[in-house]
């Protein structure tokens, strides 16, 4: 049933994909795809898997009665498959989050079922040659490297989509903060387009998936507003910092994002915001099955959608700062707990019982299988307790007073199986630093207007809200669930493996982490 379940799931994807606003090349065949129904879950986890029903979107020539529900599939992946998991248990295309709005593009158009609702460059790629570079998605807007850039013929697409081809990256188009502690000195873009009247920064669509688990949203935070009458308070902090809910902050970018991505001539409805945002908010994905590890469900593991879905979740949940909001309970760092049950299968098995006059056999060595679970629980285990020195990390020592904290990837990634950080804060670890930049992005120059300090950057991430120098290089926590279906990685997608990110950072804290140590760690991320 899996396998047969994998197979189909690219024809699920073309139909979405031609429901949404984008090319299919098989879209004369999407018809009779959504009127299939297809067998959803994992091999050995059918039975715990609430699988997502895609209802398709009414046609002017479309019978009264809808067509029969199709069943989304696991999507395959390098590491094994991917699962979507709906709380009302339908994904109905009819809602407003797959309209295509002023340009041609849906919500849907950026956030692809198949791509854990994210976007990438494998998957552009196919959409580019299928569409010759017309589908939705390819829009000088923000798709291009310059809203100037030739689009005449496929080749000067094929440059000026470059950055959603290469890197699955969106210009995001900012003017420098008025009042600012900082100026713009310098500018180098190669596409000739920056200026001080509208930098381009270039990030990676965040997932419309697993949002119960946000504080804040966008990479920027720009579209969470703050709201002095609000109990979502962080604590211990003056003067004091409140915000709205994340429920209102996604209804606000909902309508961003049709204005702006979508260039939508009106602002959505009150009713078209609240039906997007109540559909994305049913939606749980996470990696269910691996290649080497089997089922992500069995043998007591906790993986999956639905456990995730299951998750309790609000703002402060689990805080290393000042401990949980609600219980008082102080910061535990076991925030990951889905694998335990997986330790110590790399065990040699019980020997047989010996035969009368014979040698004792020697005990079976463990499966391949269990090999890998193993490595898992030993990657989680990594993940929550290995330490390092946390240091030099705006956001982080010195908005939480600790110049050097001995911390672990929990440290940041704080809430329980889901790896966000449960309130609005947001770190800057030297992503966007100049010295990492590549000859495909714009790189800035600032000084600080008071001390002359300069800082080269190719993204000053918060700073382009607050104005603030100690804001420069700053971005949210980023949910960790379904990673391995959304690469590449980074706001500015400048790893393209999971292997890359554990290397980024082993060298960025001096962690130390052997050979093996770093294998465990990226097999427990590969399969969340």
């Amino acid at each position: 049933m899996y396998q047969r379940a994998l197979y189909l799931a690219p024809a699920i994807a073309a139909a979405l994909l031609a429901a949404c606003g984008g090319s299919s090349p098989t879209a004369e065949n999407s018809s009779s795809t959504t009127q299939r129904v297809l067998q959803g879950g994992a091999q050995g986890a059918a039975t715990t898997l609430a699988a997502v029903t895609v209802q398709a979107a009414p046609t002017a020539t479309a019978a009264a009665a809808p067509p029969p529900p199709v069943v989304l599939a696991p999507v395959p992946n390098d590491e094994g498959a991917s699962l979507t998991f709906s709380s009302v248990g339908a994904v109905d295309t009819a809602n407003p989050f797959f309209k295509p709005f002023g340009n041609g593009r849906s919500c849907a158009t950026c956030h692809q079922p198949d791509n854990g609702w994210s976007i990438g460059p494998d998957k552009l790629a196919a959409r580019f040659t299928a569409s010759g570079g017309t589908d939705p998605v390819f829009r000088l807007v923000d798709g291009a490297t310059s809203p100037l850039a030739a689009t005449a013929t496929l080749d000067q697409k094929r440059a000026a989509y470059s950055m959603l081809l290469t890197k699955g990256l969106i210009r995001v188009g900012l003017p420098m903060p008025t009042g600012a502690e900082f100026s713009l000195v310098k500018t180098e873009d190669p596409y000739n387009y920056a200026s001080a009247k509208e930098l381009s920064l270039f990030r990676r669509p965040l997932p419309t998936t697993n949002l119960k688990f946000a504080s804040s949203v966008m990479w920027d935070s720009r579209e969470t507003a703050s709201d002095a009458a609000s109990a979502l308070c962080l604590k211990d902090v003056r003067p004091a910092q409140c915000f709205a809910s994340v429920d209102a902050s996604l209804l606000r970018q909902s309508n961003s994002a049709v204005r702006g991505h979508a260039e939508a001539a009106q602002d959505l409805t009150a009713a078209e915001q609240r039906a997007i945002v109540d559909f994305e908010k049913t939606l749980f994905t996470t990696q269910i099955s691996s290649i080497d590890a089997g089922s992500l469900t069995d043998a007591g593991a906790l993986g999956g959608p639905t456990r995730l879905a299951a998750n309790a979740f609000y703002f402060g949940i689990n805080d290393l700062e000042s401990g949980d909001y609600q219980t008082g309970a102080p910061f535990n760092r076991n925030v990951m707990a889905m694998f335990g049950a997986w330790r110590n299968l790399d065990r040699p098995l019980p020997p047989p019982p010996p035969v009368r006059g014979r040698p004792a056999p020697p005990p079976p060595a463990p499966s391949a299988q269990n090999l890998a679970r193993a490595a898992i629980a030993r990657g989680e285990q990594i993940f929550n307790n290995k330490p390092f020195n946390i240091s030099g990390v705006a956001g982080f020592n010195d908005e939480l007073r600790r110049p050097l904290q001995r911390g672990s990837c929990a440290s940041c990634h704080d809430t329980p199986n889901s790896g966000t950080h449960s309130v609005v804060r947001m770190f800057n670890t030297g992503v966007s630093a100049g010295a990492r930049r590549t000859p495909d992005m714009p790189l800035y120059t600032l000084r600080n207007n008071t001390s002359g300090e300069t800082v080269t950057t190719t993204d000053p991430g918060a700073a382009m809200q607050t104005g603030k120098w100690k804001d420069i290089g700053r971005v949210k926590v980023p949910s960790l669930r379904g990673i391995e279906s959304r690469s590449p990685y980074f706001h500015d997608g400048s790893v393209h493996t999971i292997e890359d990110i554990v290397t980024f950072y082993d060298k960025r804290f001096n962690i130390g982490y052997t050979a093996q140590e770093a294998a465990d760690l990226a097999a427990f991320l590969k399969v969340l």
